[in-house]
């Protein structure tokens, strides 16, 4: 691959432009710089989230749920690249299948829920909490610049299955130390 990165600032993004992967320039505001920055934001969140998973709470874990993660953020990885080059696609069915594999996996280790859940039960399961809602955010992002430009209609399911994901997984983290949900009262 060689040395890709070998001069980190360039200036030229200076006057409000970035370049995209196929050599053009935009603003930075442009709705497609938009869409992949939040991917890209969704991709160090979920790195917040594996960092908060520490040994002692992953002994509990009956599923590779660190190794999930990883490969979600292989995947941002792939969808920034794809929302960064115009008509590139790089995203299949595949990771789609897997991630409602996984929900299904880790939902069965679940109870029904009767009430909703507010983020938090500890650091990392409120960290996915984030994550999730950024994911609902880069999903719009997305859709808005589907608007205007050709996207792959995977990286919308990818998203809408990705923050759905990231809801269950936010239900298993938090019981991962004996932590429990937060339910919404609407009594208090």
């Amino acid at each position: 691959m060689g040395h890709r990165l070998s001069k980190i600032y360039t200036r030229t993004g200076d006057d409000g432009t970035t370049g995209l992967g196929d050599g053009s320039r935009i603003e930075k505001d442009n709705v497609r710089v938009e869409a992949y920055g939040a991917v890209d934001e969704l991709n160090s969140c979920i790195g917040m989230v594996i960092s908060q998973l520490f040994s002692s709470l992953m002994d509990n874990c009956s599923f590779p749920l660190q190794d999930w993660l990883s490969d979600i953020q292989h995947d941002l990885f792939d969808l920034g690249g794809e929302l960064s080059i115009p008509n590139h696609t790089s995203l299949t069915a595949n990771p789609i299948d897997q991630l409602e594999e996984q929900i299904d996996t880790m939902n069965k280790q679940l109870p029904m829920l009767k009430e909703f859940i507010l983020p938090g039960g500890n650091q990392a399961a409120a960290t996915c909490h984030l994550a999730r809602t950024v994911c609902r955010r880069a999903e719009r992002n997305v859709y808005t610049l589907s608007k205007s430009s050709t996207v792959n209609p995977f990286s919308l399911k990818y998203l809408n299955r990705l923050s759905d994901w990231l809801f269950v997984a936010a239900r298993i983290i938090a019981r991962l130390d004996n932590g429990t949900e937060v339910m919404w009262n609407r009594q208090r």
